[in-house]
């Protein structure tokens, strides 16, 4: 076995070239620095969170309307490295948030968009479905529709900002993990070493994802890897679901809250479910594989909200979120070593600002601060120094997490089913299609699928309500999460 020797000392080392780490490499580069990127996998890889042909990208976020001065900037930085690097990275077909109109979802993206003067619209279930015939929302939805929300293409973006970083000066190295690292006396740097050398820098960058506990113990049982899965279905009626014809969505309905898109990159209307079936571990425990179990999930949302669009199964994927315990991010100097800056935990939702926690983690490098705000998401909010965490106040998923540890929801299981039935065998209850007939995809009813919910998941012999239903807020899901 034979060992590459590279010269080995670095102004700053990121360990980690995903979204984030790719973009921070970028931003250091161009301000000079000496820059090695070292990632574990392949350059892009799909064994993370930064993959999947598509990210939304939002304005009006429900969360927390503090995200909001983060996304402006975010957006400046896309359109600046699609300048840069001359590639269409941002697709802008607007976005809806909805769901009742007294959910977290629909009132948290109304309250953003109206405090920062957002260009909006609140439509009805019915008045969004005459609007984009794609939708089948229920009639007392309210969703807010937001012109500048879209997509992001996370591999392109991955690669436009490696192949700028090395323009200027970069060095970046797939399949290298990193075994360990340690501190440098007197605060003067870092030395980490890997399967196939050993490196110093002045400061060390992880942007690791959900492998970030590996290299901090720390944030083990704060930056938690959960595993999700994804699905492609081909609409029936194509037209329907292509980018200029379909927003982007976050729905929040009794089956769950989902997210989804229109066609790109790949065939298939896609859709996933935050915190799928709640399956969490270290990130090389994560089961990768896809079942029928992940397909029937998100098939049945699919069938009953955007029936148009659940035709054959194209792609199964499975993918990683990394929680923290309160839903918002980690971005922090290390407590004992302030040359080490680290990105954590972005809960599913960090993917869009990737372009500015870059431009963040650069200054964290650099000077040890930051030009913007990062205080609410500094690990000081888990040791009691912050009561309140993101925007001052009891953020929209803070307080759900509360509510819902004082008085559990109803519902039916949320956990990994028992058994999961690998693709490869045939499902059981499964109908025998006869082609030559066939003028056309038959479509499962929606009974049908109530009665695979019946029989899979484990329901209340007395289900909820549709207001105590309502009141889930973020949904069952999220329940051992929290």
């Amino acid at each position: 076995m034979h060992s590459f020797v590279y010269p080995n000392r670095f102004d700053t080392i990121i360990v980690g070239v995903g979204g984030m780490g790719s973009a921070t490499a970028y931003h250091l580069a161009r301000r000079g620095q000496r820059v090695l990127g070292l990632e574990q996998f392949n350059i892009p890889h799909d064994q993370g969170s930064s993959h999947g042909e598509t990210r939304i990208i939002r304005l009006p976020y429900y969360e927390d309307s503090s995200y909001v001065m983060l996304l402006l900037r975010a957006y400046e930085l896309w359109r600046e490295i699609q300048r840069t690097s001359g590639q269409h990275l941002l697709h802008l077909c607007g976005s809806v948030d909805a769901g009742p109109a007294d959910s977290w979802v629909f009132k948290g993206a109304l309250q953003s968009a109206m405090e920062y003067e957002l260009p909006h619209e609140v439509l009805t279930g019915k008045e969004l479905k005459e609007r984009f015939p794609g939708y089948n929302l229920p009639q007392d939805s309210l969703a807010l529709f937001q012109p500048e929300g879209g997509f992001l293409t996370p591999e392109r973006a991955i690669l436009a900002y490696v192949f700028a970083a090395q323009a200027l000066g970069a060095e970046i190295h797939g399949q290298e993990p990193v075994l360990r690292w340690e501190a440098l006396g007197q605060g003067e740097g870092v030395r980490i070493h890997t399967t196939r050398a050993v490196y110093e820098a002045d400061s060390l960058v992880i942007t690791a994802g959900a492998w970030n506990d590996q290299q901090l113990r720390f944030l083990n049982g704060l930056a938690v890897p959960e595993r999700q899965a994804l699905a492609w279905f081909q609409p029936l009626k194509p037209a329907l679901y292509q980018p200029e014809s379909f927003p982007v969505f976050n729905l929040l309905v009794d089956e769950g809250r989902f997210y989804g898109f229109p066609v790109y990159g790949i065939p298939g209307f896609k859709i996933g479910l935050y915190h799928h079936f709640n399956e969490t571990g270290p990130a090389d425990a994560i089961d990768k594989g896809v079942y029928w179990e992940d397909e029937e999930a998100l098939r049945a949302c699919t069938a009953k909200y955007f029936p148009d669009a659940a035709g054959p199964t194209m792609t199964l994927k499975a993918c990683m979120f990394t929680n923290a315990p309160d839903g918002h991010f980690i971005i922090d100097l290390h407590p004992q070593y302030p040359q080490v800056a680290y990105a954590s935990a972005c809960t599913g939702h960090g993917y869009k600002f990737a372009s500015v926690i870059g431009e963040i983690m650069a200054d964290l490098a650099q000077h040890r601060r930051s030009r913007h705000n990062i205080e609410p998401f500094t690990a000081n909010r888990f040791h009691g120094r912050y009561d309140f965490g993101v925007g001052g106040e009891l953020s929209n998923v803070t307080q759900y997490a509360r509510r819902e540890q004082a008085h559990p929801t109803r519902g039916r299981d949320n956990r990994r089913p028992g058994s999961m039935t690998s693709l490869e065998r045939p499902r059981r209850g499964m109908r025998t299609v006869n082609r030559a007939s066939a003028k056309q995809p038959s479509r499962v009813s929606h009974h049908d699928y109530a009665q695979f919910e019946r029989g899979i998941h484990n329901r209340s012999d007395q289900p909820a309500g549709p207001s105590e239903q309502r009141a889930r807020e973020q949904e069952w899901r999220a329940r051992s999460f929290w």
